[in-house]
């Protein structure tokens, strides 16, 4: 909210966030910045009671997108980084209420696909906003041209999916499940639980694919969250990968 406050002129000029409740006059300003402000103590306080590196992970959360509202925005490449690091900040914090380890491999296929996400926020904009409103809404589209960030989008896209294999081969097998009948007539190639995890690689690939397609449409990806609730092909492949690791890591057992 406090970044919708911020961003009210120019919001006010995109086809798509001028219907934000914000930007089209539905919420007024003052009952905006209240809300937001009372929403900021109350998530810091639940997050203190909860674990302390989970607050602070969230603090840091908080800090991070006051600084990019107020400055990292107008910075080309760093806005990306920015939106990415809050990505990041999100993962750790569930990580950190839950406490548990993050492989190194799963949290490079994170940052990968973090700053994927963020490229593409971008690429959106530019896909949807003439040159002329593109400067005008946000400077850093000034400087971003479409091959740029397509060769972004390539690269993160490459390097989240390749993070994502490896961390599937290397990842230990966890100490619980149960062994399937039929696992015992495979050979060990094939019934180990690393192994059986890559079979989500394909599943993977085809999300960020249909992703990437989400994204050249333009009107939808500036907001992953709106992707993923409005997209019917990603949202079932997001419920299908996640059915297959439960399957795998609760009804496997080497």
């Amino acid at each position: 909210m406090i970044n919708d406050i911020f961003d009210l002129p120019k919001d006010r000029l995109h086809p798509v966030k001028k219907n934000r409740p914000i930007a089209s006059g539905k919420l007024p300003i003052p009952i905006a910045l209240f809300i937001a402000i009372a929403g900021i103590f109350i998530s810091l306080y639940l997050a203190y009671w909860q674990n302390f590196f989970f607050f602070l992970a969230e603090f840091t959360y908080l800090v991070l997108q006051l600084v990019y509202t107020l400055a990292l925005k107008n910075i080309i490449v760093l806005d990306v980084i920015s939106i990415a690091g809050g990505f990041i900040l999100r993962v750790y914090a569930g990580a950190f209420a839950i406490n548990v380890h993050m492989n190194v491999w799963f949290l490079l296929c994170v940052v990968s696909l973090a700053l994927f996400l963020a490229v593409g926020k971008r690429r959106a904009e530019l896909t949807i906003l003439t040159e002329k409103l593109a400067a005008s809404h946000r400077k850093t589209l000034t400087f971003y041209t479409p091959t740029l960030l397509d060769s972004y989008l390539s690269m993160f896209a490459n390097s989240a999916w390749l993070a994502y294999a490896l961390f599937t081969f290397f990842a230990p097998p966890p100490p619980i499940g149960a062994r399937l009948p039929f696992l015992s007539v495979l050979p060990l190639t094939l019934a180990g639980i690393n192994k059986w995890l890559m079979i989500t690689i394909p599943v993977v690939i085809y999300g960020i694919m249909r992703y990437m397609n989400i994204i050249y449409q333009g009107n939808r990806a500036e907001s992953p969250e709106r992707v993923l609730l409005g997209d019917k092909p990603l949202l079932a492949t997001v419920l299908i990968w996640g059915l297959m690791v439960i399957g795998i890591l609760y009804g496997v057992k080497p």
